[in-house]
């Protein structure tokens, strides 16, 4: 399959292009990029073409899909522009800035007929698996509360200075900092497995001062639509300490934490004995999720359902960001 990369602004786009070179079933047949100095190096690296315009850039003879690795804001464009020229599309996340590019490009996916896929992973290993399992038959009984942190040490580590990811902590093209990079991972878990959010209220703030254009750390206490009360929260000032998910349930609690899920029933009016659940056989990721979809690997339903998901996590982060500058409740 030969493929059009947009873009190699993202930080990932190294491992998009070193799974190509390892398949002897993909090839980079062209590369645009609005940086052309980036853009050339990567046609030059991985032997191909370099094109300038975007509307030759997805019309190049053979091309099947495109691999979208653009700045946040620059993905709708991309993303009709892929459509447009019925491309199949894998694209990081987070799937936009608004709500209305959200739409904007969820109608131009279903409209086009083409398959797509955004950057989200966290949902298909095995042990996540497995708790989605869990939780969609009941396992937790009524969950009342939930946390999940996604969060590393990027500002301390001053991962973004290079220019060609400058762009990170430059709010009109990242759209925010850590909140909307790290937390969007969280936003789409939560509301695949646990269903809608109705409301969010949110901290959103720089603590480092390292990249100070933009947040490095954010917190939302978010309400869903079934009545549980969640956590959120993102950040690139993690110096230690747990990441992952916690649940808290009627009928007990788990974890999900390092690829390993821990379940503790509650049995009359006390907690039970804890035990790892068995990991299900995951799902493809990445590039290959989207390879996966095209060749019916992967239930087709479940993947459009899951656009959806990706539409309401950029309105919790638009909410969320809203909320930390009124300092009030922003409903959904």
């Amino acid at each position: 399959m030969k493929l059009a990369l947009l873009s190699g602004a993202h930080v990932h786009t190294p491992g998009y292009l070193k799974t190509i070179k390892e398949r002897d079933d993909l090839e980079l047949a062209v590369v645009w990029d609005d940086m052309p100095s980036r853009g050339e190096a990567i046609a030059q690296d991985m032997g191909c073409a370099y094109e300038p315009d975007l509307a030759q850039a997805v019309q190049t003879p053979g091309v099947a899909a495109s691999i979208i690795c653009a700045d946040n804001a620059g993905h709708r464009k991309l993303v009709e522009a892929s459509c447009a020229a019925g491309l199949q599309i894998f694209c990081e996340k987070p799937m936009a800035l608004s709500v209305e590019d959200a739409d904007a490009m969820l109608a131009a996916i279903r409209g086009s007929g083409v398959k797509a896929i955004f950057g989200f992973f966290q949902p298909y290993n095995g042990a996540a698996l497995a708790v989605r399992k869990l939780v969609a038959e009941g396992g937790l009984g009524e969950i009342s509360q939930l946390t999940y942190r996604n969060s590393h040490h990027a500002a301390y580590g001053r991962w973004f200075d290079r220019p060609e990811v400058a762009w990170f902590t430059q709010p009109e093209k990242a759209g925010g900092g850590a909140f909307c990079d790290m937390g969007a991972h969280a936003m789409h878990f939560v509301r695949l497995v646990f269903g809608p959010v109705s409301s969010v209220s949110a901290v959103i703030s720089n603590k480092s001062g390292q990249y100070p254009d933009v947040d490095d750390h954010g917190i939302a206490l978010c309400t869903f639509a079934n009545g549980a009360t969640g956590v959120i929260e993102a950040s690139w000032v993690f110096t230690g300490g747990p990441t992952g998910l916690e649940v808290i349930g009627s009928q007990g609690s788990l974890t999900l934490r390092g690829g390993k899920a821990v379940f503790q029933p509650f049995v009359d009016n006390k907690p039970g004995e804890a035990r790892e659940l068995a990991p299900l056989a995951g799902e493809p990721t990445h590039l290959a999720r989207l390879l996966a979809l095209i060749q019916g690997d992967l239930d087709a339903a479940a993947c459009d359902a899951d656009l959806d998901c990706c539409r309401d996590a950029v309105a919790i982060s638009v909410a969320a960001y809203a909320s930390s500058a009124s300092g009030e409740r922003v409903a959904l």
